[in-house]
């Protein structure tokens, strides 16, 4: 068989070609440089990632003959023998079929002997999680300190099955998952290379369906040259990876925002008939709705979309949906992919979630439809309740026939609550001021949005007419609340207790709530505010006359200095 496997052929043969792992990359180049390479390294990452391939490049690096240099030459005999793996000193052994502890015990007796053909002998053993615990233990001491002309490069997906105490005698590189746009830059140089003519999208989409790993992509892209006739287009590469075009994403996903349940059911049963995997069409639409989700929100980031293309019906539906709508449909697909894991019937609870996102549109455009302004309501509310207590007040006291005079009518007080006669407690004001500290007050600002957050679950009516409120001043007993309309302060009478209580529970005290209108507020405060500075001078003045009180002032100070009538 002469035909080798992509990833074959494009197997990194330098640190540069090692893609989307600069910072381990440039790490080892230097310390190979410098010749300050560790004894023992841990490389742990995804599958496809570069791994094995950055060891041997670092065994091939550390002995040629060229050394030290930051890239083997793969020129001399010793990178050249060590690439085909005709250096015997450079030794990759799969961990998976040697987990034993003679297996170990085997490496440790020969790690002694001296290298034969290159200056350093390099162990590669891939898979290292797989070796028992009594290998480990029998690694321990090997591991840490190893003969001058040994170095041990141990690799794995899984490093948190390694002991610590393997882990803590080796420098730890992680390999991370490679970008999309890494991938696709790399497979676009190796078909280039090659003379395979591939799209763009069809290089996108393989680089989605790689989930992070190089050899995943080049294997997928293999598959869909063999499937493809002359040129690989994203039809082929949907059809190897069992992925949904975007053309049907867009159709399902406008036929729920559209309410049109059966055209959405429709084609959810088409592409499952077809042979397509229920968890792939899943993970293909919470990447298309995160696509639209960001370039709803920033349209400049067209380039961070990873599996849509801004195209006309892509804008169209980009116009029509909310926000909010692709939020809580991202959540429920996201719940839906979890669950089909864990069951033999995943077109159900797809249909379930597809059900679901369309009736909680319905839910949500009735509730804005319905919805008023929340002055409105209170203002309605506000006068429902006096036309109520009026009607209570009449049954009791039934009127007399006679008319009273403008006069007397004039004179008549208005009932508590009335819009604009809210009577405003100046005296209690006043007297919480005098009594008021700023340790108070600050600890009450930082517990209101907790304090309005608890109220809303516990009562709306209440918390609408405190929401526009700011807490004005406080004493250990009371709260002087400045509220934005004097509606409010009505209001609030009617909801004090429930208002009050849950405050209460909020700051671990109970404080009697004193409403006042903004603007009144305001008046009373710079008044409050003047006096008390009139009242200063006023006793600096009567300080300076009394030569007693100058000399007492020159005795403590004006800090503990006190002036009683």
């Amino acid at each position: 068989m002469s035909y080798q496997a992509l990833y074959r052929v494009w197997r990194p043969r330098n640190f540069q070609d090692v893609v989307g792992q600069l910072h381990i990359t440039r790490t080892l180049q230097n310390a190979i440089a410098q010749e300050k390479f560790s004894h023992a390294y841990l490389f742990s990452g995804p599958r496809g990632t570069g791994k094995t391939s950055a060891a041997k490049i670092f065994a091939k690096t550390i002995n040629c003959e060229r050394s030290p240099v930051k890239e083997p030459c793969n020129e001399c005999s010793a990178c050249l023998g060590i690439q085909d793996g005709s250096i015997s000193d450079v030794i990759e052994i799969d961990a998976a079929s040697n987990t034993s502890v003679d297996d170990i015990r085997e490496i440790r007796d020969k790690v002694k002997y001296a290298s034969s053909s290159v200056p350093y002998k390099v162990y590669i053993i891939d898979e290292v999680h797989m070796i028992s615990v009594n290998a480990f233990n029998a690694l321990l001491k090997t591991l840490e300190e190893p003969p001058k002309h040994v170095v041990f490069i141990l690799a794995t997906t899984e490093p948190h099955k390694i002991p610590l105490t393997i882990i803590s005698r080796c420098q730890r590189f992680d390999f991370k998952p490679i970008s999309s746009k890494a991938i696709v830059d790399r497979m676009q140089t190796i078909i280039d290379a090659d003379g395979i003519p591939v799209s763009i999208e069809a290089l996108e989409t393989i680089a989605l369906a790689a989930e992070g790993g190089m050899r995943d992509a080049l294997s997928i892209l293999d598959q869909a040259i063999s499937y493809s006739e002359e040129r690989v287009e994203l039809e082929d590469v949907l059809a190897v990876t069992g992925g949904v075009s975007q053309v049907i994403l867009t159709d399902i996903v406008k036929s729920m925002h559209d309410k049109d349940v059966q055209h959405a059911l429709k084609l959810v049963d088409d592409l499952i008939q077809s042979g397509k995997d229920p968890g792939r069409f899943v993970y293909d639409m919470i990447y298309f709705m995160r696509d639209l989700l960001l370039f709803k929100s920033a349209p400049s980031l067209e380039g961070l979309l990873e599996r849509a293309r801004v195209d006309e019906s892509f804008h169209a539906l980009a116009e029509a949906v909310s926000i909010t709508w692709i939020q809580d449909a991202i959540m429920q697909l996201n719940q839906c992919q979890q669950e089909i894991k864990w069951t033999n019937s995943p077109k159900v609870f797809i249909e379930i979630t597809i059900l679901s996102l369309t009736n909680r549109y319905y839910e949500q455009k009735s509730a804005t439809s319905a919805s008023v302004d929340s002055e409105s309501v209170i203002k309605l509310t506000s006068k429902m309740a006096q036309l109520e207590k009026e009607l209570a007040a009449l049954k009791q006291n039934p009127v007399v026939s006679s008319q009273p005079s403008p006069q007397r009518e004039a004179r008549k007080p208005q009932a508590r609550g009335s819009k604009n006669n809210y009577k405003i407690p100046f005296e209690k004001i006043r007297e919480v001021l005098k009594q008021a500290e700023k340790p108070a007050l600050k600890q009450v600002h930082s517990q209101w949005a907790q304090f309005l957050s608890k109220l809303k679950t516990t009562s709306a009516p209440a918390h609408a007419t405190i929401q526009d409120s700011k807490p004005a001043a406080a004493s250990d007993q009371a709260l002087v609340v400045a509220f934005k309309y004097e509606i409010h302060c009505s209001l609030f009478l009617d909801n004090r207790e429930t208002i009050e209580s849950v405050l209460a529970s909020v700051m671990d005290k109970q404080l009697t709530i004193i409403p006042i209108p903004e603007h009144n507020w305001t008046e009373l405060r710079t008044e409050y505010i003047n006096k008390q500075e009139t009242a200063t001078t006023q006793q600096d003045e009567q300080a300076q006359a009394d030569p007693f009180i100058e000399e007492a002032r020159k005795l403590v100070g004006d800090d503990l200095l006190e002036i009683r009538e």
